[in-house]
């Protein structure tokens, strides 16, 4: 597990407030020269800590309009690998988990409609190891993070 000491959670907390900002801009807000921050990031990059970036787009101003999470049940004991393989040719999942409980995977959906959701709801209930579906349409999103979990910025008593 990659250790991140305080200064590198707070390079990242940065970049994930202002991906654009400068070098010099985060060091400024972390007590770090512009150098310096940069050789942090190049090595949480090359540690793979950060993995790339990139714009974060509404997606209704693409004319996506409809959001959805589809439980999917598989048949039998599908492997990961193979939901992976069933649900990445469509364009419209933007994510896909495993989980825990009775679905075998959950898959987060965006469509430009309802009638195109129910498109994708069909084309995903034709893969061969899907066996049913169970949808919960969003009706409005109430926290939109870039990430997954926050960056934890805590302050270690000594």
């Amino acid at each position: 597990m990659l250790r991140l000491d305080e200064l590198d959670r707070r390079i990242v907390a940065q970049l994930l407030e202002d991906g654009r900002a400068s070098y010099a801009q985060i060091g400024d807000r972390v007590g770090l020269s512009a150098p310096a921050v940069k050789r942090r990031v190049d090595r949480l990059r090359s540690d793979g800590v950060i993995n790339g970036f990139a714009a974060v787009v509404d997606p209704a101003a693409l004319g996506w309009t409809t959001e959805a999470f589809i439980e999917i049940f598989c048949t039998g004991a599908t492997s990961p690998d193979e939901i992976h393989s069933s649900v990445r040719g469509h364009p419209e999942v933007v994510a896909a988990y495993t989980i825990s409980g009775d679905a075998s995977a959950l898959v987060h959906v965006r469509a430009r409609d309802i009638q195109h959701l129910e498109q994708v709801l069909e084309r995903l209930r034709r893969e061969d190891n899907i066996t049913a579906t169970k949808t919960s349409i969003v009706l409005s999103r109430l926290i939109g993070r870039p990430i997954d979990a926050p960056v934890p910025t805590r302050v270690t008593a000594q």
